[in-house]
């Protein structure tokens, strides 16, 4: 039960430093750009349905 509220994962997602070993290119950019967004989008809608329904 503890491991399915661990969002340590997801925290460390927008702070991670860059690997100088992996190659980068623009779909890779691009997927995690959108990856952010995606989450910062969910936790307003999430803290919005919150604030709204209580």
């Amino acid at each position: 039960m503890k491991g399915l509220f661990d969002f340590t994962e997801v925290a460390t997602y927008f702070f991670r430093k860059k690997d100088p070993q992996r190659k980068s290119n623009f779909n890779l950019r691009a997927m995690h750009t959108i990856n952010k967004i995606s989450i910062i989008m969910f936790l307003l809608g999430a803290v919005y349905f919150i604030i709204k329904h209580w």
